[in-house]
């Protein structure tokens, strides 16, 4: 017997929905989510009828999201970002970008978010599909190893430098726009993936990928979690103390 499973929450990071597209989704039943790099990015989503939005601040790895001016004039960091974001939309915020651990989480919850969303902090836990390669990078980087770049797909991303990212860039007139640039590497990027070789890999990681290297490798997901929870909660009680 087969049952209708239904997708609860849609999240986009690309681009910005009609007003007739989030409607679309709201008939069906779907909480949506953009993403924002600024303040304007911000506001489209909440005009289009966004429920919430995603704060990601220039920390964050993988791919920009911003679809409003220049990819360079959005850096914006990620504490800068959220309260800006709460106060101008009114919508709830995630804050995306540098939160590793439970001090993170409690920052940008106090700056105004109303959760927190990780990418690098998870993307070495033991359920990760990634690379070996790519996991033995991001436990061992250092806090300046990551750059922004369209080199390897055609769309300005943050990961690890490595000779792919280096040696694409030196050619920048010749990157074709995404997703065309994106196809291009592909085949080079999986060939690498396969044999281990994290030279020519794209190494999406955000800039506090560093900090993961407290945690136990091979962690699973559940157990980081159950972490994180103590760990914001601890700091703020800490806080707490520090008023008293």
């Amino acid at each position: 017997m087969q049952r209708e499973l239904r997708v609860p929450v849609v999240s986009f990071t690309f681009g910005l929905l009609s007003n007739d597209d989030v409607a679309r989704l709201h008939a069906a039943g779907l909480y949506v989510i953009g993403t924002a790099t600024h303040v304007a990015e911000g506001l489209a989503w909440r005009d289009a009828g966004a429920d919430a939005i995603v704060a990601q601040g220039a920390e964050a790895g993988g791919h920009r999201g911003t679809f409003i001016g220049a990819f360079d004039e959005a850096l914006i960091g990620t504490m800068a970002l959220v309260p800006q974001l709460a106060d101008a939309t009114g919508l709830p915020v995630l804050a995306a970008g540098g939160i590793m651990d439970g001090r993170g989480v409690a920052a940008a919850l106090a700056l105004g978010a109303r959760a927190a969303m990780m990418g690098s902090a998870f993307i070495t836990c033991a359920e990760s599909a990634i690379s070996p390669a790519w996991k033995d990078r991001l436990r061992s980087m250092p806090d300046t190893a990551t750059s922004v770049t369209r080199a390897i797909t055609g769309r300005h991303a943050r990961g690890i430098r490595n000779p792919l990212m280096l040696r694409l860039s030196e050619a920048a007139q010749k990157i074709a726009p995404y997703p065309v640039q994106n196809a291009l590497t592909q085949e080079l990027r999986q060939t690498a993936s396969r044999a281990g070789n994290g030279d020519y890999l794209s190494l999406w990681s955000g800039q506090g990928a560093h900090l993961g290297r407290k945690r136990r490798e091979g962690l699973g997901a559940a157990e980081l979690v159950a972490q994180l929870d103590q760990e914001w909660r601890a700091a703020v009680a800490r806080i707490a103390s520090l008023e008293r």
